[in-house]
């Protein structure tokens, strides 16, 4: 009989779409039958020309910024998806900024991630080749299992 793998480190990656948050039930769900530990983490894109940016503001005006950000991403988190799981079940909110696949695939190489759960938003054509795709990078480069939960769409 062949056994499976337990994943006791699993791996969420958000950016609070409606199809990350359909990969979300997939993420836990592991987490959880392996009693294990569930990160969920969200990469801020870099804003670009931040230092441009500021030379316009202040560093007051920063700092209120990142602060109002942070309480967003604490509410986006507890609303989304701490407030639905069960209690018992581990888990930790991890919060980055930069180039969204590179800091997924830092991040798990720092923590030694068994899985990866990721979700895709069903880009195809020119849409694609502009926005890309992260789930692909985090295919191609991740030495780690990805699950990869496709976009939630109806048939037609």
């Amino acid at each position: 009989m062949i056994e499976y793998p337990k994943y006791k480190k699993v791996l969420f990656c958000t950016d609070f779409s409606d199809n990350a948050n359909y990969a979300f039930n997939f993420a836990y769900g592991v987490a959880k039958r392996d009693e294990g530990l569930l990160y969920l983490l969200h990469v801020t894109p870099d804003i670009p020309h931040k230092a441009y940016i500021e030379n316009y503001i202040t560093a007051e005006d920063s700092e209120n910024i990142r602060q109002a950000i942070e309480e967003d991403l604490n509410d986006k988190y507890a609303r989304l998806y701490v407030n639905e799981m069960e209690d018992g079940v581990k888990y930790k909110l991890i919060s980055l900024s930069g180039r969204e696949d590179e800091e997924i695939i830092k991040f798990a190489k720092k923590e030694k991630i068994d899985i990866i759960v990721i979700g895709t938003h069903g880009r195809t054509g020119i849409e694609h080749v502009f926005f890309g795709s992260v789930a692909e990078k985090i295919i191609r480069y991740s030495p780690y299992p990805v699950f990869v939960i496709p976009c939630k769409r109806k048939p037609k």
